[in-house]
Parts: structure tokens; C-alpha cells; sequence
């Protein structure tokens, strides 16, 4: 299976090659939470409606007004778009779709009696609960993220983030750190300190870019970034694989590390210090049980339901499963479209595991990544159920990536991110 870049782009808004069933009606009245508004919570509450024809009443929770697009997100670093050019209401999915929107925070979900908390109006009752929360943290020893941004949630982290690197001197370091996979991607770490060592390339100086990866070797493109590292920004990127941060101190601006292969520690000081923690589900999915003691939750990938027996009719999609697909955007909005189908199919009495279906559940993973402030490359990937395994697992061949930067590539970056930003939220 050889992918091009036209194929990628073509692949929004068809981002699952299922036999979807478009028109079916619920057979009885059932109600669907959908808790989280990203691309995961915003595309399943979509297509829920527009697949049962309206018949299925759908209530989105989702605290903030606006979703702010991690996707793209690091070109706000260096100002060639902003976070209110990544901005999203919910206006189409409650006045297009008839998707009701309830500005809350979810807390715990109780599977025996089929009901939500939220943290202002109480015990919502549903049918099917579709969790679609995103990720929580790791908490690291002295980390301040008001004072060293993470920039892994957009928005005034990202500009904050932005901000320190306006201010850094030419002759400033810049110093990242990269968790231990798997982690929420877009945001690109790598693609991140290729676009802030260009950004501080052009400003003259000697600058330099300490990248402190957890990770034994770089982890998606690996010849793109490796060229980069060394080709185009060998004098500025200092690249140092296998560092466990063990500490922050968020006043002096200093990591403290640990060099896995020997154990000796290191403290490196930046002026501008952007900390990534590593990162799991939730608190609302460990604290309701839905993990059971793991960093993500289990779901059976024919539909996204929980495989816990407590949580039957709770789905989990987007960066909080725990399938081994990628966490991306991209990847949750072709997740959400098993669940919608899936959910649809239930509520009007018909089953989820046929063959034919099973054999036609497919997922994708895309993303351009800038290298520089015109050129970006390319990786994408196909995942599709097996039957035997029961798990989902990489097509053979669809494994891509551009392995060379460049304008068209560039170009098409905005098109493939328009494309998915319009099937998600318009």
C-alpha cells in the first residue's frame, strides 16, 4: 500500500474505510454524553447525529467555549499563525447538527448507574458515554508550567511559550524535554526544536537548542529529523537521547537529569526551559476505575467500549485509549467514526461484529511537520483491525513519511489541517 501526499490529504473527511451505515435510526430513544470537545469528543458527537439522522440525542461537556488546535500549533512559536487562528467554538455542531453543548467539567462516571458527574450540575444520565478527555500530566518535582511552559495543551501555555523565546538573547539556549513515548502527538517535539532553532537561526548570534529526550532514539521520522539535527542545524541542536528528567527548578531555569546508560546526573540550564512531562489518561477515567491501574484505558477497538465489565456502554477514544495507535488529532478523528458508527448501529438493535464490518475497521494517522519556517515533511500510517488478535495493527506498506522537506510539502500542510479542522468542527 504506497501513500502519497494526495492520498493523505484525501483521506478527510473519509478517515475510516468502514462500511458506514449513514440514515439509520435509533429503534428506541437513546441518549449519548459525549465528555471532551477536541477532535476526538467534537467528531463523534458529529457524526452521531448526522448518522442516525438526528434520532440520537447527543449531549457534548466540555468546559471550555473553544477548542485551541495542538495540530499546527508550534507555527504559533514562531508568529506564522496564532492561537486564535487554531480556535474552535462549538456554534456548528449545536446549530448544523443539533448537538446540545453543556459548558462543564466531568468528575466521575459511574458505569453500575449509567450516569456522569459534572462538577456544577450533577449526575448526568446517559445511554453510551463517550470519554474523549485528552491527557493528564505527570507531576515533576519543582515544575512550575506558569513560569516553564509545557506548551502540550494549546493555547496560553503555547503563548507563553512563544514569549520566552521573543525575549531569549542571540546567544541563548534553548532547552526541551521529550518524554517517554507513547505521548500526545501533534504537538512534534522534534519538529518543535527545528522550528524554534530556525526561528532563533535567523536572528543571528550563536544560539543553541539542547533537545533532552527520555527516549532511547529519536521516535517518528527518524532519518528526517536525524538530517535536520545534523544537516541544517548542526551548529545549534544539541541532540541527547536517553535522559530521564528528574527534576525542575522553575525560578533559575534548570532541568536536573539523569543520563540513563550510566546513571551520572546533569543539571542544564536554559534560558528558556520547556518542560514536557510525560503523561496518561485522565483523573476522571483513573479516578471512576476505567484504567484498572494502567496508564490508559483498555477498549476494545471494534467500538472504543471498555473492555472492564463495570463500564459496559462507556467508550474511550482519542489520546486516553490504550490501543497502541498513535495519539494524535488526525488519529482521533478516525477513531471517533468507529465509535459514532458503532454507537449508531447499537442504538437501532444491530450488531457491531459482523464480518463484513470487522474486516472494514480502519484508522489513519497523518501530520506534516515544519522543519523550517517554508518547508515541512511527512509521516502517515494505516491501522487495521485483526481478527485474530483482536487488536488493531499497522497495514503493511502504509507506513510513509517524506524523508525530504520542502515547500509543496509545506503547502499541503495547511490544506490537510484545513481539511480536518472543517470535519470536525464545521
Amino acid at each position: 500500500m504506497t501513500l502519497t501526499r494526495r492520498k493523505i490529504l484525501q483521506m478527510i473527511p473519509a478517515a475510516t474505510a468502514m462500511a458506514m451505515m449513514p440514515g439509520v435510526k435509533a429503534a428506541l430513544p437513546h441518549r449519548v454524553v459525549v465528555v471532551g470537545g477536541g477532535f476526538a469528543g467534537a467528531s463523534v458527537a458529529k457524526y452521531i447525529k448526522m448518522w442516525s439522522n438526528g434520532a440520537i440525542d447527543v449531549t457534548l461537556v466540555e468546559p471550555r467555549l473553544q477548542h485551541v488546535s495542538c495540530i499546527m500549533s508550534n507555527l504559533v512559536l514562531n508568529n506564522r499563525l496564532t492561537t486564535k487562528d487554531l480556535s474552535f467554538d462549538y456554534v456548528a455542531l449545536q446549530g448544523k447538527y443539533g448537538v446540545r453543548v453543556i459548558q462543564d467539567r466531568a468528575v466521575r462516571v459511574s458505569g453500575a448507574g449509567s450516569e456522569v458527574k459534572l462538577k456544577e450540575a450533577g449526575w448526568l444520565p446517559y445511554d453510551s458515554l463517550v470519554l474523549a478527555a485528552g491527557i493528564k500530566f505527570d507531576p515533576v518535582e519543582g515544575l512550575d508550567s506558569r513560569k516553564t511552559p509545557h506548551a502540550w495543551i494549546a493555547g496560553s501555555q503555547t503563548n507563553l511559550l512563544r514569549n520566552q523565546i521573543r525575549k531569549m538573547p542571540d546567544n541563548g539556549t534553548f532547552v526541551m524535554t521529550i518524554p517517554r513515548s507513547p505521548y500526545r502527538c501533534p504537538p512534534g517535539p522534534y519538529e518543535r526544536a527545528c522550528l524554534v532553532a530556525d526561528t532563533l537561526k535567523r536572528r543571528g548570534g550563536a544560539p543553541r537548542v539542547i533537545v533532552l529526550d527520555a527516549n532511547s532514539d529519536i521516535q517518528a521520522e527518524k532519518e528526517t529529523f536525524s538530517r535536520a539535527f545534523t544537516q541544517l542545524y548542526g551548529d545549534i541542536i544539541e541532540y541527547r537521547p536517553g535522559v530521564r528528567l528528574e527534576a525542575v527548578d522553575s525560578v533559575g531555569r534548570y532541568a536536573y537529569t539523569v543520563r540513563e546508560s550510566d546513571g551520572v546526573e546533569e543539571t542544564v540550564y536554559g534560558d528558556v526551559l520547556n518542560v514536557i512531562p510525560g503523561h496518561s489518561a485522565p483523573s476522571l477515567l483513573t479516578r471512576s476505575g476505567l484504567t484498572n491501574g494502567e496508564r490508559w484505558a483498555p477498549v476494545d477497538p471494534i467500538s472504543y467500549e471498555s473492555t472492564l465489565p463495570d463500564f459496559r456502554n462507556v467508550y474511550v477514544i482519542g489520546d486516553s485509549q490504550g490501543t497502541g495507535q498513535p495519539k494524535s488529532g488526525h488519529m482521533a478523528n478516525s477513531q471517533a467514526k468507529v465509535c459514532a458508527d458503532a454507537i449508531t448501529r447499537r442504538a437501532a438493535g444491530l450488531p457491531v461484529d459482523t464480518a463484513e464490518r470487522l474486516a472494514n475497521i480502519t484508522t489513519n494517522s497523518a501530520c506534516f511537520s515544519p522543519i523550517t519556517a517554508t518547508e515541512a515533511s511527512w509521516l502517515t500510517a494505516v491501522f487495521r483491525y485483526n481478527v485474530d488478535t483482536r487488536a488493531m495493527g499497522l497495514v503493511g506498506g502504509s507506513l510513509g513519511e517524506a524523508r525530504r522537506w520542502n515547500s509543496e510539502n509545506f503547502r499541503d500542510m495547511f490544506s490537510w489541517s484545513e481539511n480536518l479542522f472543517a470535519d470536525t468542527f464545521s
